[in-house]
């Protein structure tokens, strides 16, 4: 069992995981985001990829924070085999959007929590999301709400864009960012008491 002084630290900036943490009643005790390369290995594919990612941050950020409970996650958007990026500049976005328009998709949001002791323990959620085909003024319109800045795959499904969705078999919280099925299910895990 985990020590009953040991603190949460969210090994992530976004401010999104952190609005979904409180979702469940959950705050850290500390945010500290990890610095690693996120650049997918060559052939890597989405699932491995995300999966790796969290654990990576989770490893980087315990080490730092020896007996501590360390929470870590990562968010790819997937179109068949291909990762798409994190929608730095309005370009990508659009070439994002496009690709998306009228198709289904994949958000992998990979978990990791370490415990007190040291485990790590993973979870995966994984999304199907199809969004109607979008018009050229749309995506215009969308790009203009600047929503799309940094978000996997240039869009936010908690803003306008889920608007965009015709369907989705998964998890919502999973496609903002922080799968909160899976990540409560860890956190208890770990010694977290949650309500």
């Amino acid at each position: 069992m985990p020590d009953a002084v040991s603190r949460l630290i969210l090994a992530s900036a976004s401010p999104r995981r952190l609005d979904l943490l409180a979702r469940i009643g959950v705050v850290p005790d500390a945010v500290d985001p990890a610095d690693i390369n996120e650049s997918p290995l060559a052939a890597e594919i989405p699932r491995l990829h995300v999966q790796r990612l969290a654990a990576a941050k989770a490893a980087a950020v315990a080490a730092r924070h020896p007996g501590e409970i360390i929470l870590a996650a990562d968010t790819v958007v997937a179109a068949g085999r291909r990762i798409l990026p994190k929608a730095d500049d309005e370009g990508t976005a659009h070439k994002c959007l496009t690709l998306l328009s009228g198709r289904r998709h994949r958000v992998l949001t990979a978990v990791t929590v370490i415990d007190a002791a040291g485990t790590a323990r993973h979870r995966l959620s994984d999304t199907i999301v199809a969004f109607k085909p979008l018009t050229a003024a749309e995506i215009a319109a969308y790009l203009r709400t600047n929503e799309w800045q940094g978000k996997a795959g240039g869009y936010a499904i908690q803003g306008r864009a889920e608007a965009f969705v015709r369907f989705l078999s998964g998890s919502h919280s999973g496609v903002i960012g922080l799968p909160l099925f899976e990540t409560r299910a860890l956190l208890l895990t770990a010694g977290i008491p949650l309500g």
